[in-house]
């Protein structure tokens, strides 16, 4: 992975940590239970992207080690 792809990911990362603080915020806010109910299964999205944004750069990560160890 190149530096600037290693970048955009942890970049992916942050943003998708936004949209989950969003959700979140804006979950607690409504009283409208379909509402609720959608961003929840946006939420959801989300943080299972994040966890494979962060799965990604674990094993780019491991990769390097393996190399350079």
């Amino acid at each position: 992975m190149t530096q600037k792809e290693l970048l955009y990911v942890e970049d992916a990362i942050g943003h998708e940590c936004n949209i989950i603080s969003i959700c979140n915020e804006t979950i607690n806010l409504l009283e409208d239970e379909y509402l609720v109910s959608f961003l929840k299964k946006e939420l959801k999205k989300h943080e299972n992207t994040k966890e494979e944004l962060l799965k990604l750069l674990e094993v780019k990560c491991n990769e390097w080690s393996i190399i350079n160890g």
